[in-house]
């Protein structure tokens, strides 16, 4: 009975922990869901990330201004704003090859974020997490209040992104203009549409949730921060956009696989899952996520036509 009971908190514990490391997942997915569908591929999210995770936690840390974690979510969202308003006139006012300048801000955001650790942190900083959320007469509930309701407020506010993000852009005239330059910005432009202010738009706020992604790894889970510490995410995000079909809703159930599969290695350790004798290496559970990224991204090949078919194809007004 005392080993059923543990398995049992095992798996509560597993759930709950699923659901809050999908939040870096969902932030990021959601601001790339808007910038794409205005048609705007931004491969930055990587490096936005890395930037928002650093500045989040060296407002919390002792070893940064030590304020407060609040302020460091809200710091780390403007310096997300910030990348993605470069990112904007790079593909938007320059008509840079999006994938090509992507990756060059990824790699902007990681030599950058490694810098400042080095230079402001001396190498190793911490700080403490957000705090669970202790809510009355729901916290206590069993089995549902452990998975769902003692979580930090980070996690509650990404998974009210997804309804939010899409009533904007199914029932506001924004929304309306983020669809139609992303399908059609010649008709766009004829209609009055700016296109090059909507994909501003779009593109600063993708920036502004990828650095709410970055800050909800550092401040909102593991209230650490090492070089590289998204280790893939951004890129996961991006693919789950085309597994998602561009649709918040099935990018948040995206999220919730890709978190559970990036836990599986924690969870088959502690539960001493074996392959006959011997555990299942932890290198080979690692791996699954990413396999999982190449199963999206061929399984994202079945629903081509849901692309806004203008992503990634710079406007020039006036072109034939």
């Amino acid at each position: 009975m005392n080993n059923d009971l543990t398995l049992a908190q095992i798996l509560i514990s597993a759930f709950a922990l699923t659901l809050g490391a999908a939040t870096p997942y969902l932030y990021a997915s959601i601001g790339e869901i808007f910038s794409q569908r205005s048609g705007v591929l931004n491969l930055g999210v990587e490096g936005t990330m890395l930037m928002g995770a650093f500045v989040a936690i060296f407002f919390a840390s002792d070893k940064g201004l030590q304020i407060d974690p609040a302020i460091g979510f809200l710091a780390a969202m403007i310096v997300g704003g910030l990348m993605g308003l470069l990112s904007a006139v790079i593909n938007v006012t320059l008509k840079a090859e999006q994938g090509i300048s992507g990756i060059g801000m990824t790699l902007f955001g990681l030599g950058m974020s490694s810098l400042l650790f080095k230079m402001l942190a001396d190498g190793v900083i911490t700080a403490t997490v957000f705090p669970k959320l202790n809510i009355r007469g729901l916290s206590d509930l069993p089995v549902v209040g452990e998975i769902f309701f003692q979580q930090n407020a980070l996690v509650y506010v990404a998974f009210a992104l997804v309804p939010i993000s899409v009533w904007i852009l199914n029932k506001t005239t924004w929304g309306l203009q983020i669809r139609a330059v992303g399908q059609n910005p010649k008709a766009a432009d004829a209609m009055g549409v700016n296109v090059n202010r909507v994909r501003y738009s779009t593109v600063i706020l993708g920036g502004v949730f990828a650095g709410a992604a970055g800050a909800a790894l550092s401040i909102g889970l593991t209230g650490v921060f090492q070089e590289n510490m998204t280790a893939g995410r951004g890129f996961i995000a991006v693919a789950l956009v085309y597994f998602g079909g561009w649709s918040p809703w099935r990018a948040m159930l995206g999220a919730l696989l890709f978190s559970a599969a990036n836990n599986l290695q924690i969870w088959a350790q502690i539960l001493d899952v074996r392959i006959g004798n011997s555990p299942i290496p932890s290198n080979l559970l690692g791996m699954i996520p990413y396999i999982l990224t190449i199963l999206a991204l061929v399984f994202a090949r079945q629903r081509h036509s849901l692309e806004p078919a203008a992503l990634t194809k710079p406007f020039e007004r006036g072109e034939n």
